[in-house]
């Protein structure tokens, strides 16, 4: 019976190849040259796309189970710092607990002009929404293993600066949703603003629902030919989204790849399941495999990213009691002028007598 159907199946595909005018070839190499034809289209197609032609995974840039390279040890290639652990699923920067700071940092250099970085993380904790914190970032920057106030690194960094921020510290009604991703680029005079969540310095980012997420969680971040890509699965779909995109990004080779987290009065576990790092081959004209060497990070056309943060109005209750305490201050002024006048203008009458 299976035979059956299938040689029926076979013979109703042959007639409508050999039917149908539009399919009908006098040779096969006729047909082997159209077949030729949409193949070289095809790859066309996709190289313009991408604009790169291979990606290799590059080991020793990478974080992966079961974490091999990953120890005390003056040899391996990734170090722990603060209170970061490691489990067989995850390396773990920070526990669903106040007042804490881990991350973990790549010995090695990276030298790639053009690469590609794809995270698998994960932030869970019991804390409800708005009531969480504070996120985790992922670097690439000329100083590594140092403690401080973003995100469990230091301030006036200088290179790139990914964050995932999970608490608004600045007004809870504003014009964006947390989770949200960010990206900054930092000269070493660059401070990031945690009272604004970053946004005086942001040059892009998007929001990412990336908290208690039932799915696994995952940005890439790309750079080819000075232009950065950031872009996000976070929804179980397996399918990339893109959250910001960025030209004329310009980085000085030699920087360290990391990750690091912090908590403050609220919490949450902040997990690196990986982090795997792959050079890109990239063709590129003579002009653009002579472009100059940078030595500080910048971006071209720096000022269209400038933001302008309004500060908060006051509220109802603000202005009457500014109004009050103003109205108070006036007649304690107006009594103690009307004092100084009566004793001066008694003296001066003294003096005639």
């Amino acid at each position: 019976m299976a035979a059956a159907v299938y040689k029926s199946s076979r013979v109703r595909t042959r007639s409508f190849w050999f039917s149908h005018p539009m399919f009908y070839f006098k040779s096969t190499t006729e047909l082997t040259c159209l077949f030729v034809t949409l193949s070289v289209l095809s790859s066309h197609s996709l190289a313009n796309e991408q604009d790169f032609m291979e990606d290799f995974l590059k080991r020793e840039y990478s974080l992966a189970k079961p974490y091999r390279g990953l120890s005390f040890s003056s040899s391996s290639q990734w170090e722990l710092m603060g209170m970061a652990m490691v489990t067989p699923d995850h390396v773990r920067l920070t526990p669903d607990m106040q007042s804490r700071q881990g991350a973990v940092w790549s010995r090695i250099p990276l030298f790639l002009r053009d690469w590609e970085l794809k995270v698998e993380f994960k932030i869970h904790g019991q804390g409800k929404k708005n009531l969480n914190g504070d996120g985790l970032a992922i670097w690439l920057t000329k100083d590594r293993m140092q403690n401080g106030p973003v995100f469990g690194n230091m301030n006036q960094f200088v290179g790139l600066g990914i964050f995932v921020d999970t608490y608004p510290n600045a007004d809870k009604t504003h014009d964006r949703t947390f989770p949200y991703i960010s990206i900054m680029l930092g000269n070493g005079t660059l401070s990031y603003d945690h009272d604004r969540d970053g946004r005086p310095t942001e040059l892009g980012g998007c929001t990412a629902i990336a908290r208690n997420a039932m799915y696994d969680t995952f940005l890439l971040v790309r750079l080819f030919k000075n232009r950065l890509t950031l872009m996000v699965d976070v929804d179980g779909k397996q399918e990339w989204r893109e959250c910001a995109d960025i030209t004329g990004v310009r980085l000085p080779p030699g920087y360290f790849l990391g990750a690091s987290s912090a908590t403050g009065d609220l919490s949450d576990n902040h997990d690196i399941i990986s982090m795997k790092l792959y050079q890109l081959t990239v063709d590129r004209t003579p002009e653009e495999e002579e472009e100059e060497e940078v030595v500080v990070p910048r971006v071209d056309n720096m000022e269209q990213f400038q933001v302008e943060v309004q500060e908060e109005g006051m509220s109802g209750v603000q202005f009457f009691f500014t109004f009050l305490f103003s109205i108070l201050g006036l007649g304690v002024l107006a009594v103690v002028g009307l004092m100084v006048y009566g004793r001066w203008k008694e003296n001066k009458r003294k003096r005639f007598y």
